[in-house]
């Protein structure tokens, strides 16, 4: 009998069988052939079939227990798929075996191609695992993490202090004062070479000088401590600009757009002194109300086309002077619109008048009570939804902008006594006492 390769079997026939006597493996064998003889014609005869190698040799294990016995039949085919459900379905006609009753039943029919086909499924992954975990990284991974060692190696240390810095101190106009050193090496890891550590709140007589002969931006991490930094070196240094990382972030771990979108939203120094409350000493002149945290918010100007990608491996330098400040409202003389005909009280006008002086060049804006206290200062860009939030006890709203149709119907709808701006683009009559500043002289 010619045995059938393992590798040519394409098919295992699984299939029990259960004798009520015993018999020995041999009778088992002889009754599958005896019993199928003919049955299938020539052409799917067993005896045939085996001896051409397209049936294999058959395998029947048993076991013997109380006079019964039971066990399994293994039969290999690489025969196609309908004849060797043919050969599998033939075997069931036997039932008996010598003197004895007996069942074959065919449980299933294997493709051995698909237990094949998931070893070399599971081979390959592995496979693929340990190429991933050996290879040489492309060289795009390979140009990263050159550009970034050259930007480590870029660190100088400045001053007699020691400082971390970029290489680009001396020679910039405009440079951007950071916390520390982890903050100086994610921005030389975005491309700024203008930047410069003053390690903590005591500050360096090398950041004081620098700070009285250069433009310097500060820039702080997005929490309280950040607003701490701020009140310190607004009292000690000559600080131009002042902006924030996004809330609960640290500079040294955002990404290059959130750098970007700080230093556009940055501002002057006045008027973080303002919304910080502080005086020129550093010290709080009232209680900060807590309308909403104006360093933190997205910036307004849109992005400039011009702007430099300067995040790639170059590692050109960035100047702050992309992100000029807010620009200022041009005065607009106009004379009063008002729906109440209600006249300004000569403390009225006094205090809205320094109001209004303060706030030349911030666009920022007031918000006063019936009381004239101040319920507090914020960007022009928010003026709107805070109105929205109080939701009434307002008197008055003085901004250093030019008054819109939008604000007026706001302010008609919470029943504000004045809203008073540099100008008034207010077509229709609402009925609101809109004063521009120079009706305040």
């Amino acid at each position: 009998m010619a045995k059938i390769s393992p590798v040519a079997a394409k098919y295992i026939i699984h299939s029990t069988i259960f004798i009520e006597g015993v018999v020995d493996r041999p009778d088992v064998i002889g009754a599958i052939f005896g019993q199928t003889e003919g049955l299938l014609g020539n052409d799917l005869e067993l005896r045939e079939l085996q001896r051409s190698g397209r049936i294999g040799r058959i395998e029947v294990n048993v076991t013997t227990s109380s006079g019964k016995t039971q066990g399994e039949i293994i039969i290999p085919s690489s025969l196609d798929k309908t004849e060797t459900a043919i050969v599998a379905a033939a075997l069931e006609i036997i039932q008996r075996i010598g003197p004895c009753n007996a069942k074959i039943e065919v449980k299933r029919i294997e493709d051995v191609r698909t237990s094949k086909r998931q070893f070399v499924i599971e081979r390959a992954k592995a496979l693929l695992k340990e190429l991933t975990e050996t290879t040489l990284p492309d060289s795009q991974e390979l140009a990263d993490e050159v550009a970034q060692s050259v930007r480590m190696m870029e660190v100088v240390e400045y001053g007699r202090e020691n400082l971390a810095a970029g290489p680009a101190i001396d020679e910039s106009e405009e440079i951007i004062l950071v916390e520390g050193r982890a903050d100086v090496l994610n921005l030389l890891k975005h491309g700024f070479k203008n930047i410069i550590a003053f390690n903590g709140t005591s500050i360096p007589q090398t950041i004081k000088d620098l700070t009285r002969k250069k433009t310097v931006t500060l820039f702080v991490d997005g929490d309280r401590g950040g607003d701490l930094i701020i009140r310190e070196l607004l009292s000690t240094a000559d600080i131009d600009f002042v902006c924030k990382a996004p809330d609960g972030k640290e500079v040294e771990e955002i990404t290059k757009k959130e750098v970007h979108k700080a230093l556009r939203g940055r501002i002057t120094a006045e008027q973080a002194k303002m919304e910080l409350k502080i005086d020129n000493d550093g010290a709080l002149k009232e209680e900060p109300v807590s309308l909403r945290q104006s360093l933190h918010r997205s910036s307004t100007i849109p992005s400039r086309n011009e702007l430099r990608n300067n995040g790639g491996t170059n590692g050109t330098k960035v100047n702050t002077n992309q992100y000029p400040p807010r620009p200022l409202p041009p005065r607009q003389p106009q004379a009063q619109i008002s729906g109440r005909e209600k006249k300004l009280t000569p403390e009225e006008k006094k205090i809205f008048k320094e109001t209004m002086d303060d706030l030349f060049g911030t666009r920022g804006a007031c918000i006063f009570d019936p009381h004239l206290t101040v319920l507090g200062k914020v960007p022009l860009s928010e003026l709107n939804t805070t109105l929205k939030s109080l939701n009434g006890g307002i008197h008055a709203i003085v901004l250093d902008g030019v008054v819109e149709q939008e604000l007026a119907y706001l302010a008609e709808k919470l029943s504000i006594t004045y809203v008073i701006g540099t100008g008034s683009k207010v077509k229709e009559a609402v009925k609101v006492n809109i004063i521009t500043d120079e009706l305040l002289v």
